[in-house]
């Protein structure tokens, strides 16, 4: 009966010993997980200050100042006393830390030495890069370390700053997590296309390796609070930021590429009172041909939408009369801004983040070839052309 019974416990027991876990699992709360990675131009911090007057430092160049938000906080120890440290006050859930040079891995490094947990970059949600030093350093620079290090995900999100990028990681609210609180903005983006579809590192890989001009959303900091702010324009021979696009020119963008189909358009009636059209339906589509050596696109814009606020007491914006005036003037509102986005792309920074380069390369194939190596150059010389098909379909729930 033993016998019979003891290959049965033998098997039994192995079975018990490899459903107890990971070997080598660790505590959430015993590790340094960062969740925001700000880059700034370099400027030491009160602690590397004091390191570098009394000669303890290492051989580096102060280029940049990588900051780090680390979450869930470790409660026990001293965590919340090591140099270099912002953010993070008592009864927040997060620190961040920040270090200077010319390295982001050395700086990693060297925030072993200063804390009693390495930093694990698993679960990165946003990388912010500020547009000074976007300015002075190539984005591929940048971000070069984050796109090798096997602990980062691809699916990272990156944002620009104006000012500092370490103070978007920065939050009043005791209970919040600014890196996620960033996250969590875009899903805003089924209300306003002014919140852009995020450019995640993956796809920020490829649009380098192709030498494309790109804008990523834009952050700003007011009173301590963090919010999109239309987009920044940058370009893909040199990897730079050359300027911005405004909140009403990113909405633009995401109409045109057809990444947006929501949003308002605001006008002035008749009586200059300020009325609203809000957007239901957009679609966009463009076509693009050759005339010799020039290059041509024709861009049809179609919107549905409903009239949803109006200031004026003078009339029945409802009637026949007045739905045709105020279709013109919210159409003739849509071109004067896409006409203004356009001008800014193709005359102030000549660049295309508007991916006109996709629509040439697949419908014309042959003149792509010819101008892809300066394709920017080009763009700026193409013309483009509108053509736009507005309809305010209701008035809202409001009976007239």
């Amino acid at each position: 009966m033993y016998r019979r019974l003891l290959p049965l416990i033998l098997c039994l027991s192995l079975l018990t010993a490899t459903q107890t876990g990971c070997w080598s699992s660790k505590e959430i709360e015993d590790l340094a997980l960062y969740t925001g990675l700000a880059l700034d131009t370099g400027k030491l911090n009160k602690a590397e200050q004091e390191m570098e007057d009394k000669g303890i430092s290492y051989s580096k160049q102060n280029k940049i100042t990588a900051t780090v938000q680390i979450v869930p906080v470790k409660t026990t120890g001293n965590s919340n006393k090591q140099g270099g440290q912002q953010g993070g006050q008592q009864g927040t859930p997060y620190h961040n830390v920040s270090g200077t040079g010319d390295s982001v891995l050395e700086i990693f490094r060297q925030f072993s030495i200063r804390n009693e947990r390495p930093i694990v970059g698993h679960h990165l949600k946003v990388i912010v890069i500020s547009a000074e030093l976007l300015k002075q350093q190539s984005i591929e620079q940048l971000t070069d370390f984050v796109l090798r290090d096997n602990d980062i995900r691809p699916s990272s999100m990156v944002f620009i700053s104006q000012g500092r990028a370490e103070e978007t990681l920065v939050s009043k609210r005791n209970e919040e997590i600014p890196s996620f609180h960033i996250q969590q903005m875009l899903v805003n983006q089924g209300r306003t296309s002014k919140v852009m579809s995020p450019v995640i590192l993956s796809k920020l890989d490829a649009l380098m390796h192709a030498k494309r001009s790109f804008a990523l959303q834009n952050l700003v900091i007011a009173d301590g609070e963090t919010e999109f702010a239309g987009a920044a324009v940058v370009k893909g021979d040199s990897g730079h930021w050359v300027g911005n696009l405004s909140q009403e020119d990113t909405e633009c963008l995401s109409w045109l590429t057809g990444k947006g189909n929501t949003g308002v358009i605001k006008a002035y009636d008749w009586d200059n009172e300020p009325m609203t059209y809000e957007m239901k339906a957009l679609k966009s589509k463009i076509k693009a041909r050759t005339e010799g050596d020039e290059i041509l696109f024709e861009v049809s814009i179609e919107t549905e939408g409903r009239l949803i606020e109006t200031w004026s007491t003078s009339s029945i914006l409802s009637s026949d009369e007045n739905t045709k005036r105020s279709t013109k003037i919210f159409q003739d509102k849509l071109k004067q801004m896409m006409e203004h986005m356009i001008g800014k792309l193709q005359q102030d920074y000549k660049a295309d983040v508007a991916e006109f380069s996709k629509v040439l390369s697949i419908q014309q194939p042959r003149a792509w070839k010819k101008v892809k190596d300066h394709w920017d150059e080009t763009f700026s010389r193409s013309r483009i052309s509108f053509k736009y098909d507005l309809k305010i379909t209701d008035f809202g729930s409001f009976t007239e």
